[in-house]
């Protein structure tokens, strides 16, 4: 596809990443999430056909980073800034598919899809399930149609998606997503790509918490858990 695609991450650094998992999780379960769902995520970059693969970091990269995806570093404080430095440093010309570290469960076939619809579209959206966005395209960037908008709120997804549409963009939207932010969100993720890093990750620490409790599921991993 003729489009570059950008993930945006920090690096899983215990105490840094995923907050909202604890308590539920400890901060280094925490991370070990966190990485397992960032080598899901490069991964199917790096699987998808695309100009350009690029990763937006926050912190140092280890050895979940394939080959072929270039590192750049953030920019900026707020997300929105971040997310607005992301775009303008990685746009060659072509259009910019960006994508979080939250949904190893993505596919390279939403990923093309993504691509595609940029090639008629000024831009295309990917709700999430807790309000925000886990996909955001542009054919051409502009920071202005990413400063300021209110980030890690409930409302996010809309006023994005009203912010690409007050700009006069013709938008496509995509199928939503669960973010990983809460324990919940871990256990329905892990089973919807049971065969994924994240899904190992999650049914590791299962297994390490077994002996310790006497019962599986304990702290976080059934289905239903939520942490604020």
């Amino acid at each position: 596809m003729n489009a570059d695609l950008v993930v945006i991450a920090k690096e899983p650094v215990p105490g840094r990443v995923k907050t909202r998992l604890t308590p539920a999780y400890t901060a280094r379960e925490a991370a070990e999430l966190a990485e397992a769902a960032l080598a899901d995520t490069l991964d199917t970059v790096a699987r998808t056909p695309a100009r350009a693969r690029l990763l937006a970091l926050q912190g140092g990269h280890g050895p979940w980073l394939p080959p072929g995806v270039r590192v750049i570093p953030q920019r900026g404080d707020g997300l929105d800034e971040r997310l607005a430095h992301a775009f303008d440093d990685a746009y060659a010309g072509r259009p910019v598919v960006l994508i979080g570290m939250d949904t190893p469960q993505v596919t390279t076939g939403l990923l093309e899809r993504a691509g595609r619809a940029l090639e008629r579209s000024g831009a295309v959206f990917g709700p999430a399930a807790d309000g925000g966005f886990w996909l955001l395209g542009l054919s051409r960037p502009d920071a202005a149609l990413l400063r300021g908008v209110p980030m890690s709120r409930p409302g996010t997804g809309r006023a994005q998606l009203d912010r690409l549409r007050a700009a006069g963009l013709s938008v496509a939207v995509l199928p939503g997503l669960t973010d990983v932010d809460t324990a919940a969100d871990a256990a329905r993720v892990a089973a919807l790509a049971p065969h994924s890093r994240f899904a190992a990750a999650v049914r590791a620490v299962r297994a390490a918490r077994e002996p310790e409790t006497g019962k599986p599921g304990h702290a976080g991993i059934a289905p239903g858990a939520a942490t604020a």
